[in-house]
Parts: structure tokens; sequence; C-alpha cells
């Protein structure tokens, strides 16, 4: 239990921060995905707490997901009862708990770190275009939407420009407000003074957010942010209405055929967007603490059992989540179940003081946190490591931005596996001219991929020339590459051509290349 508490004075201010931020976005991805708002709120909570005190990330934070939006809203409508998709959330945690035990979380030990990083910095773009909006009093689509074409028809682009004609005042000023407040707060005076280690930034612009709006909504009405730009929680007028908005799974539907196929595709997703995200949240953390893959899994898989039982939302690792905890200071995981904990205790005690919370100061808040993933200084270094780093960068972030996380996701691993194929076909052959003397050197793994290339070279020896084909430096030679080498050895006679073959003696392969064996073409036969 100590060690729950062992970074309390961070992790509790961080918690708030968290806590703020994903208040709404529960709500949002839960009226989203056609589900009760609280059942996004369960989601939220269980996230926290179960799943936090399950896992061993330090600073990953867990909930409903914007990724699973499309999934859920399709599966609940080919659902007979509502009930019948939280029995499929509850199977599809029980089969992430059986994908941990089989140790699949090594999945995500294979994504390249130039994927990992232009996610993250995706992720940020994606939270500065999509908060704009609130910032400036224009709600579109639903908080936590990351999709490139919302619900509503527009885009994130267009969103951002039909903000513009219709802009709140009062919006404008307690998100331009907050913005400037947590600059100052990054400054180094203000990092310098106690008190502002527990008094953090996040936490000064909601307070003032709120007391901004409440005053001027006594001063001029016209000025005043209308509901649909304030967080809205449910209330409960009693206890037992309050326990009415926890829904059971019906088990009666356990051999309906849409529930298992519903349950298999959340597993497989959420589980996909939960190793993406422990990645991602591993590269933010300051001490670079690695979380196991294997247990987040179990733990996650718990935590939608717990949600699903509850009538909650799917949850997974959420970046945007995981990425305000990080900022705001968290140093254990403590920060995490707390978050679980306020959503609990606020949304039974005091729903009503959380629905004066302007959306625009929340959205300064997020959009701070997407500045801070999206720096330009990330963009000159992965520039400065070569193209083979920088494109698969770049790529993932234009993908993920234009589409969603993870699809945006998969095309930058394709174009990662594009530009390592590409630099090992650079370098798996090295070639060397000093007058009529040729050298031709493999070297790494040499795959069927290099034949185009390796027939180019030895095509372009020109006549009466000496070469040496050195293959001492390769630890594989693939079959199709030894024919192309045989091939040419065994015709090189006829444009005088005095090949030395200089083989290793530690690799079987290379004994299968032998320059007094003519080659025979049996396609002929």
């Amino acid at each position: 239990m100590k060690k729950y508490f062992q970074g309390v004075g961070s992790d509790f201010p961080a918690s708030i921060v968290v806590f703020l931020v994903a208040v709404p976005l529960c709500l949002g991805v839960a009226v989203a995905s056609g589900l009760p708002p609280f059942s996004g709120l369960i989601a939220g909570m269980t996230g926290g707490i179960i799943v936090g005190l399950v896992s061993k990330s330090h600073l990953s934070v867990s909930g409903p997901a914007a990724g699973l939006t499309a999934i859920v809203a399709a599966a609940v409508l080919k659902m007979p009862v509502v009930e019948a998709f939280f029995l499929a959330v509850v199977l599809a945690g029980i089969f992430q708990i059986l994908m941990g035990v089989c140790k699949l979380g090594v999945i995500g030990d294979y994504i390249p770190n130039s994927v990992i990083k232009g996610m993250l910095a995706a992720i940020g773009i994606i939270l500065i275009l999509k908060q704009v909006p609130y910032l400036v009093g224009y709600k579109t689509s639903f908080e936590g939407d990351e999709t490139f074409i919302e619900a509503t028809g527009e885009n994130t682009f267009s969103s951002v420009l039909h903000s513009l004609n219709h802009l709140t005042p009062i919006a404008m000023f307690i998100g331009i407000f907050g913005l400037i407040t947590l600059i100052v707060f990054e400054t180094k005076w203000v990092k310098s003074k106690k008190i502002f280690n527990v008094l953090s930034g996040p936490l000064v612009v909601v307070v003032m957010g709120v007391l901004t709006n409440m005053f001027l909504s006594d001063f001029d009405h016209k000025l005043t942010s209308s509901n649909a730009q304030l967080v809205n929680i449910p209330v409960a007028g009693s206890l037992s209405e309050f326990l009415s908005f926890f829904k059971l799974p019906d088990w009666s539907f356990i051999t309906n055929a849409d529930v298992w196929i519903t349950a298999v595709t959340l597993a497989l997703v959420a589980s996909l967007e939960t190793l993406l995200g422990i990645e991602a949240v591993d590269k933010l953390d300051p001490l670079k603490r690695a979380t196991p893959s294997n247990r987040e899994l179990v733990a996650q898989g718990t935590g939608n059992i717990v949600s699903g039982l509850l009538g909650g939302l799917p949850l997974t690792s959420v970046i945007v989540r995981s990425s305000a905890n990080v900022n705001a200071g968290a140093k254990t995981k403590t920060s995490t179940i707390l978050h679980g904990v306020l959503i609990l205790l606020c949304v039974f005690f005091v729903p009503d003081l959380l629905n004066l919370i302007p959306l625009a100061a929340l959205a300064a808040i997020l959009v701070f946190t997407g500045y801070k993933l999206a720096k330009l200084p990330l963009f000159v270094d992965y520039y400065k490591r070569g193209w083979d780093q920088f494109m698969p960068f770049v790529i993932t972030i234009v993908a993920i931005v234009l589409t969603d996380l993870l699809k945006g996701v998969l095309i930058g691993i394709a174009a990662g596996i594009f530009y390592i194929i590409r630099s090992n076909f650079r370098t798996a052959i090295f070639t060397v001219k000093d007058k009529d003397y040729y050298l031709v050197r493999l070297r790494k793994d040499i795959s069927f991929f290099s034949k185009p290339k390796l027939k180019k070279v030895l095509e372009d020896i020109p006549e009466n020339s000496k070469l040496m084909i050195d293959l001492t430096k390769a630890e594989f030679i693939d079959k199709d590459i030894i024919e192309t080498i045989n091939e040419f050895m065994s015709h090189a006679a006829h444009k005088n051509i005095d090949v030395t073959l200089n083989k290793s003696t530690y690799n079987e392969s290379h004994k299968l290349i032998d320059p007094g064996k003519p080659y025979v073409d049996d396609s002929a036969h």
C-alpha cells in the first residue's frame, strides 16, 4: 500500500487534471456510440480504478476510446437489446485475458519507433485541430472525436474554418486566458515556486473558467456559453435513480452469434489500441519505465469484464488522457487510480458542480497538451536522422490526421517496413572499382529482393575485367542469389572476366556457389 503514496504530491494534482479531461471525453464517446452518457462514465471509473490496480503501467490511463466508436455504434444496432452488447464487452475482456496469458502482447514490440513518435505527434496535431472549435465556442462533433470525417459530415479542417463564423466571446476569453495561463505555468520562475507544485496550471484554468462563466452569466446573458458548451453529466435525483444508471449484461444472449463476433472484434481492436498506447506512453515517461505488455492485456481484460458487468463501454489505454497525465507531472499509477475515484465521487455527489465547467477551459488544456506532443524540435530531430526515419514519421502523422488512429498507424508501419527493406537493399551489395579491378561485396542477409540490383551490378562489369565476389560479410544468402551468381560465373568467360570467389567457411549456404560448375537451365527440358 505504501507504494501508492510515494508520489502522491505529484499524482494527486495530476489526477485532478486527468479527471477534468476524462469526464467530457467519456460522455462524448458514449453519446457517439449510441449508448447512454453514463455508460462512458462507468468505463472511465473502471479504467481508472480497476485497470489502474491490475496494470503495471506507471502513467497509462484507460477509458472509453474514440477509436472504438464506429465498432460500438454498429454493434449496438445489431444487438436485440443493449444488455446483449454489455455481454459482448464482458466476453471481450475474457478474450483479452487469454491473449495476455498466451503472451500476445509482444506484438507491440514490432512497431518502429518512428511510427510511435509519429503517432504521438499526430495525436498532438489532432488535439489542436479538434479543440480549436471548442476553444472559440463552436461545438461540432462529439467531444473526443479523433476521425477526419466527423459524424456531422464535416471534416477536421472544415470544422475549424466554420468555427471562425460562430465565435462565442466568453468561450474565446476563457480559452485564450487558459492558454496564456498554461504558458506562464511552464516558465522557470513559476516552476521554482513551491506553491505551484500543488496548484497546477490546468486546475487554475478550470476554476477561472467556471468563475468567469458564472460572473458573466449574471452580467450579460448574450455573452455566456450555452449549455451545449458546458460539461453535461447526467444528474440523479436520488440513490435509486443513480443506481438505475448501471445496467447488467443479459446472459440469455450467450448463444447469439453477433455477441461473439462483436466480442472478438472488440478484443482485437482494443488490444491493438492498448499496445499502441502503452508503447507511446512509455516513450513519454521521463523515467523511461517499460510496461509489461502481457500484463497490460490482462489488466485491460479485467477492466472490460467489470465495465461490461456494470453497463459500461469497452476500454483501452487512451493516449490523450495518458498524455495529459504525463504533462500534469504524474509519477506513478496512483494518479490513474485517483482519477477514477474522482469520477465516481463527483458524479455521485456533485454532478451539478461539474456541469458548470466550460468546454473552452478543457479545450485550452488539450490544445496545450497537443502542442507539447507535436513540438517543432521533434520534426527537426527526425529530419536529421535521415529519410528512412523521417518519412515513416511524417507518413504516420499525415495518415492518422486524414483517417483515424488505427488506419494511420497501419499505414505508418507499412511505410516503416518499406524503408527498412529499402535501406537493406542499398547496403546489402557494396561495389568498388579500381581501374580494371572490381569488388562486389555481399553484406548482411541477402534476400531475393536484392536479386535485381545484383543482376544489374554483375551485368555492368565490362569485358576483360577482374572481379572478386566477396561473401565473407554475408550471414545468409537466398538461393535465388546463389543461382544468380552461379549463372553469371558460368558465362563470365565469354566476356573474358576473371572471377575470384571469396567464400566464408562459416556459412553452409556459401558452399553451394561453385565457380567451376557450369550453369544449366533445366527449364528448357
